[in-house]
């Protein structure tokens, strides 16, 4: 049985070609290689009016999927060529695909895709797993206009890394389920248009390859609505800890937590306390110690390290992981834990940006998936790696893909705004990779609201409406 779910999965090429396998014990490939011909054509037709194309085939079925783009558009009357770079495979379906265009055929070069208007990219797709080589970045490099089958070619279908170069197109068209490299940078700049269609893939294959990356979204998540009885002990308690230097972040999260849903935000202040009391009126401030506040067993949500220094987190953390407490571990808990990642075992969730990453884990190289995944599973929490893209993982594998958000975002306290974004949800019962997940959402939606040139004081008014706008769609 397929979840409602499976529309946000996103296959990476080892999967999608599991996909494949699966689906031509149903569907025969050369069915899904001709409806995915027709379907590229008529992308082609809406695209631009008609016009000389140059259509460039690589040997795999990719190229099967160019062959069929190739007759259907001849077919329609637009004037089109065929440039391979190297024959398909005798017998296979993009043989035959090959075999039932008429049209002519030009050589493979510069020359050929610079006379015509539009050259269509069939050379590599998404499992493109190797550099690209000459000739084909200079063909590429000397088209006027690029539609793209599947993924611009040098661009991995898993990272959306370039595989040595790549060409931007003007339009891209992908099948079934759009792939990790699609959402992830450098790749997603690639695309131009973009465009995910059916080809009649039934969506039952899913039920025999796991895929454990998905893109985020309302829907692959549920925002707790408030009932009758409600109350705020039942929408859940936020706790955050002070810092005695920095107190601007945690009021930034306690304001987040309070728009997001959150029943009751207290400030764990201690000596910092006269920094808060002119605050807003509906935050409680904590002078009594640590210990003493976390003997209210209600009190079950803490966000550590906005506005603290390592000290102050060398001293709080431990004692909120021995109280059994759920975590939010950010800002300063980052410099705490440098190069020493088992520092923030216990912890819930984790929200770093990409410096703070590297300052604990290391660089995350080229496939950021595969290292978000692995620190999520070291420290047994869930990662949220914040950034134009922002994956949020989970210990057991699951990552979600963010691309909700404008890059008015990058500024000063908007991170902290996040933390009391996702505090709010996990002090409200949602499970910690749920409450990152929808948490990144909400975020996004508040600053694509906020507008251009927003400050992070400008989020939190926005919150109530992104939940509405959450709620909706889910």
């Amino acid at each position: 049985m397929t979840s409602d779910k499976d529309r946000f999965v996103l296959p990476s090429s080892q999967e999608m070609g599991q996909i494949d396998k699966a689906a031509a014990r149903s569907v025969p490939v050369s069915v899904l290689m001709e409806n995915a011909g027709r379907v590229v054509a008529r992308a082609v037709r809406r695209f631009t009016k008609p016009c000389r194309v140059l259509v460039l085939c690589g040997p795999g079925n990719n190229g099967g999927d160019g062959y069929v783009t190739a007759r259907h558009l001849a077919n329609a009357g637009w004037p089109v060529a065929v440039a391979a770079l190297a024959e398909p495979h005798a017998g296979g379906d993009a043989a035959q695909a090959a075999a039932r265009f008429r049209g002519p055929r030009v050589p493979f070069a510069p020359e050929e895709a610079a006379r015509v208007d539009l050259v269509i990219d069939a050379v590599f797709g998404a499992g493109l797993s190797r550099d690209i080589e000459e000739p084909v970045p200079s063909v590429l490099a000397a088209a006027k206009r690029v539609v793209a089958i599947d993924m611009p070619t040098g661009i991995d279908g898993s990272t959306g890394q370039i595989r040595g170069s790549a060409r931007k197109a003007d339009l891209t068209v992908t099948f079934f389920r759009a792939k990790p490299g699609h959402l992830l940078l450098p790749g997603r700049a690639y695309l131009g248009q973009f465009e995910v269609r059916d080809i009649g893939m039934p969506a039952s294959v899913l039920e025999e390859v796991t895929v454990r990356t998905w893109q985020n979204e309302p829907g692959l998540w549920r925002l707790p609505i408030l009932g009758v009885e409600s109350h705020k002990y039942s929408r859940g308690v936020v706790s955050l800890c002070a810092g005695e230097a920095m107190p601007g972040a945690a009021r930034l999260a306690a304001a987040a937590a309070r728009r997001t849903g959150a029943g009751l935000v207290r400030i764990a202040a201690g000596k910092a306390a006269p920094a808060f009391r002119l605050g807003e009126p509906g935050l409680i401030i904590d002078e009594q110690p640590l210990l003493e506040l976390l003997g209210d067993e209600r009190r079950r949500t803490w966000i550590c390290g906005p506005g603290l220094v390592p000290e102050e987190v060398e001293r709080i953390f431990p004692q909120l992981v021995t109280a059994g407490r759920q975590i939010l571990a950010d800002a300063g808990a980052f410099s705490w834990a440098a190069d020493a990642p088992e520092r923030l075992k216990g912890a819930a969730v984790i929200t770093p940006h990409g410096g703070e990453f590297k300052r604990v884990f290391g660089a995350p190289g080229s496939d950021e998936i595969a290292a978000v995944r692995a620190a999520a599973q070291r420290i047994d929490a869930v990662v949220v790696l914040k950034g134009a893209t922002t994956l949020v993982a989970a210990p057991d594998g699951r990552v979600a893909i963010n691309t909700h958000a404008t890059s008015a975002l990058g500024t000063a306290g908007s991170g902290d705004t996040l933390t009391g974004i996702i505090a709010a949800l996990l002090a409200a019962g949602m499970e910690p990779w749920d409450a990152a997940c929808a948490g990144v959402w909400l975020h996004g939606e508040a600053g694509l609201q906020a507008g251009p040139w927003l400050v992070a004081e400008d989020l939190d008014v926005h919150l109530g409406a992104a939940r509405e706008k959450a709620t909706r769609l889910q």
